[in-house]
């Protein structure tokens, strides 16, 4: 089964997390949550998540995929935690697949991870580089890197996760029963 890992620290973006663990597990990927911080993590508008298991806990080797959500007090703990960023490197070396929305590049970032080509939260390419930053377009896919902007743009990134994952047929038929405008 498709597996993909969504880690949640503290002050995450709360739409971005749930929109992506949602399309993805209605598209029968298996979505593992684990929490940087603790079992519960506190997203930036104080909805607290129970998590999965927690960080240092999860199997790299039956991830397909790693998702980091944006926040940007969540996005700097992704950024700073050693195990995270160790998972990032892994996924990379191993030729996997990595997605980050809003402010969740910059941890990609400094991971030495992101690709050339990426979009971000407007303001957050100024803490990354502007080289390769496209500001207009919503999702950008390059490579084995996904990105994507911010909570109106969290339905179709994840859209994008599950064509990308388990092939175009999915895609559209989950596009069409949650009625999806991407």
């Amino acid at each position: 089964m498709t597996q993909i890992l969504v880690p949640l620290a503290n002050g995450f973006e709360e739409t971005e997390a749930i929109a992506i663990i949602d399309v993805c597990r209605r598209a029968g990927i298996k979505v593992v949550v684990a929490g940087v911080d603790g079992k519960i993590a506190m997203g930036a508008h104080d909805i607290p998540v129970v998590t999965d298991c927690l960080i240092d806990e999860v199997n790299t080797k039956q991830l397909d995929m790693i998702v980091l959500p944006g926040g940007w007090v969540g996005t700097q703990s992704l950024a700073t935690n050693t195990t995270v960023q160790s998972i990032l490197k892994q996924m990379k070396q191993d030729d996997k697949y990595i997605g980050a929305i809003c402010a969740a590049p910059y941890a990609l970032n400094t991971a030495n991870v992101l690709s050339d080509n990426y979009t971000c939260y407007p303001s957050i390419e100024t803490k990354i580089r502007l080289d390769g930053y496209d500001k207009n377009t919503g999702t950008i896919i390059d490579g084995k890197i996904i990105t994507s902007q911010a909570v109106g743009t969290a339905v179709c990134f994840a859209l994008e996760i599950v064509k990308t994952l388990k092939g175009d047929n999915t895609y559209k038929n989950l596009k069409k029963e949650i009625l999806a405008e991407c």
